[in-house]
């Protein structure tokens, strides 16, 4: 931050090198007079884009403590007074409908709107993430189950903006943000200069949208349709599925795309009803095509679950209803990872759409992972014992069953998963939130597992019966965690609506809401007594809430950004908190007085745990590795590597011999003290 506040950005569209010292009072490359502030608040510090009509920076807030916002900048060549009142009318217009499309927690917030120095601004929301372009460069192609989820989040925004009027007309993976801190999509770019440009500025040959991306009656005539963003959509989706731009898809001698024999390639396969709905909504003629949003999201919901997955309780394998409780979750030891999870039988494998490579892959490791007892020396470290792929997206959490050798994990792909830790084999997918899973727990005799998601909703699932037995509504945003807590019958839960919620789990019942955070609440636990209820979020504190009173006891400062994961010792005498700056910090319950901070992940730590011991401590970060503190010491003793993308969650066994991590890289891998 303090780099940012030393520069300012040149305002000249056509400046070649824009970024000056802060002190100078004219460009050193063009020579024009530098605006400090616009509107005297928003400092353009990087410029981060450029188009026909101007340029979009990285800018300050100082009115909002130098919060980042992106800054666009439109400078119409339109010439005479009665050319330039128009685009400022127009630019009026289109303002008013981004401020409310706004409304909607997908789309970036319209900070501001003005015109200053010949040039109109538009300020927006900064969103940080990836967009999908990056995502796809730096991860691979998605699967099926992930476009599919993709679209299920995007076309109920797509169907909000329609319904105000506004036509997006440029999506594209560049265009939509992975929100790093909910890994929800978010559409961004409305162009506001594509509505100038189509009304005032239109010259023989301009296109409108993204070649490749863009339907063809944009790019003939500049003419837009809902319909017309659907296209983009859907050629988007053909692209994250493939890797390739979707104008290497088409092949304009046939009049066909040629999509499915790019997956062949590398034995991919979409399922036959995904096909056709993918199929409608890149037709060339628009009397072909899905008239709007809702009517895409209407045949998707119609699929055929995959993986054999219904709402409720699917079994992937046979089993007798028993799991072994009497014998340890492993055997003396391995010296390598056992098999991945076998496939299921027949009959499920006929409703499963092949995963193509990763399929092969699976088996290939299956065929050649044997267990190979050894005997370590004992206390020698942490082994991966056990990778475990079943999910199709980002796995968010995990969770021991403290009863049975298994093992739950949520995901972004809106199943829970059920492992047999013995195996590895996934039992059976629990399928009822309709949008991601965000965190998952199991109560203490090991017969209810609650999650909560992104639908708003917590369930609570009779795990011996395979039913849903409650859903519980009330928080009006994501949700994001939830605690049980020692007798299995006080819930907490904790969501975007910046809310930690209590509610009595026998029968579903709230109990109280608890509100005062100043940001969203990212992680709860409860302790083991049940008298606090401490949480984390993005206000950057440690709030320690009362039970008896429903009431805020003590916020703990200390961290100095976003506040990941929160857990309470076995003692109920120490909390600690992992958070985006990087740190592990230890405090004392309820005083609140800081004891340790341990420093050595280089990336966010997104999830921490104690063992039984009370002393030790096990994180998970962006940084793709699980350390093993010693609390009481501050001292890092352990770092486990092997995956290959961000930690999301970990979980700690009751034995204290097993941890668990789940990973946006789509496994849970389960290591095992020696």
């Amino acid at each position: 931050m303090s780099s940012s506040q030393n520069v300012v950005c040149c305002l000249n569209p056509d400046c070649p090198q824009p970024l000056n010292p802060v002190e100078r009072d004219a460009c050193r490359a063009c020579g024009q007079p530098l605006t400090l502030l616009l509107r005297g608040r928003y400092r353009a510090v990087k410029p981060i884009g450029r188009g026909g009509f101007g340029r979009t920076y990285l800018a300050l807030d100082v009115d909002r403590l130098n919060t980042y916002c992106v800054i666009k900048q439109f400078a119409p060549q339109a010439q005479g007074t009665k050319s330039l009142n128009k685009a400022l009318e127009l630019f009026t217009q289109e303002a008013v409908r981004l401020h409310e499309l706004g409304e909607h927690p997908q789309i970036p917030n319209l900070l501001a709107y003005f015109e200053q120095d010949r040039y109109l601004y538009l300020v927006q929301q900064r969103i940080e993430g990836l967009n999908l372009s990056q995502e796809i460069h730096r991860l691979g192609p998605l699967d099926e189950a992930n476009v599919r989820a993709l679209l299920m989040d995007l076309l109920p925004v797509m169907q909000f903006i329609h319904d105000h009027k506004v036509i997006h007309r440029d999506i594209t993976p560049s265009n939509i943000i992975r929100r790093k801190v909910d890994n929800r999509p978010v559409l961004i770019d409305f162009g506001v200069a594509k509505q100038f440009s189509e009304t005032l500025l239109l010259q023989p040959g301009t296109r409108i949208g993204t070649e490749g991306y863009a339907p063809i009656e944009q790019l003939r005539s500049g003419q837009a349709y809902p319909s017309s963003d659907i296209y983009s959509l859907g050629a988007t989706c053909l692209h994250l599925l493939t890797g390739c731009r979707p104008d290497g898809l088409y092949n304009p001698l046939e009049g066909r795309w040629m999509w499915r024999e790019e997956l062949a390639k590398v034995g991919t396969v979409v399922s036959p009803q995904m096909g056709q709905v993918l199929d409608r909504m890149v037709k060339d003629l628009i009397s072909d095509r899905y008239t709007s949003a809702q009517e895409v999201l209407a045949d998707l919901q119609s699929l055929p679950s995959l993986q054999g997955a219904v709402p409720g309780w699917v079994r992937q394998h046979k089993t007798d209803g028993r799991i072994s409780t009497s014998s340890p979750p492993f055997g003396v030891g391995w010296s390598s990872p056992p098999s991945q999870p076998s496939p299921p039988p027949s009959g499920a494998e006929a409703h499963r759409p092949v995963q193509g490579k990763a399929k092969s892959a699976s088996k290939n490791k299956a065929a050649s992972g044997r267990r190979q007892p050894v005997i370590p020396p004992k206390g020698s470290g942490w082994r991966c014992v056990r990778v475990l792929k079943g999910h199709g997206s980002w796995v968010t959490s995990v969770v021991f069953n403290p009863k049975t050798a298994t093992l739950a994990s949520g995901g972004l792909d809106d199943k829970i998963c059920l492992w047999n830790l013995q195996t590895g084999v996934m039992l059976y997918s629990l399928v009822g939130h309709p949008r991601g899973v965000n965190g998952v727990v199991i109560s203490p005799k090991g017969q209810v597992l609650v999650s909560c998601g992104d639908d708003n909703t917590i369930k609570l699932w009779d795990l011996n019966a395979g039913t849903l037995l409650y859903t519980l509504s009330g928080h009006s945003r994501d949700v994001n965690a939830v605690a049980l807590g020692p007798n299995g019958l006080l819930l907490a839960s904790g969501g975007e609506d910046r809310s930690v919620r209590l509610w009595k789990t026998d029968k579903g019942t709230p109990l109280a809401t608890m509100a005062g955070s100043a940001g969203i609440i990212k992680s709860v636990a409860i302790s083991p007594d049940e008298r606090w209820v401490v949480s984390g979020g993005l206000d950057n504190k440690v709030q320690v809430w009362s039970v008896g009173q429903g009431t805020l006891l003590k916020s703990l400062s200390g961290h100095f950004n976003s506040v990941n994961g929160v857990a309470i010792s076995k003692t109920g005498k120490l909390v600690a908190s992992a958070s985006k700056d990087r740190t592990v910090r230890l405090w004392r319950l309820p005083q609140g007085e800081l004891l340790k901070t341990m420093s050595g992940h280089s990336q966010d730590v997104n999830a921490i745990a104690f063992l039984p011991d009370s002393r030790t401590l096990v994180s998970g970060s962006s940084d793709c590795t699980v350390r093993i503190w010693d609390g009481e010491l501050g001292e890092l003793k352990h770092t486990l590597t092997g995956h290959t993308s961000s930690v999301t969650a970990v979980a700690v066994h009751r034995s204290g011999q097993l941890v668990a991590s789940a990973s946006t890289d789509k496994t849970v891998r389960v290591w095992q003290l020696f």
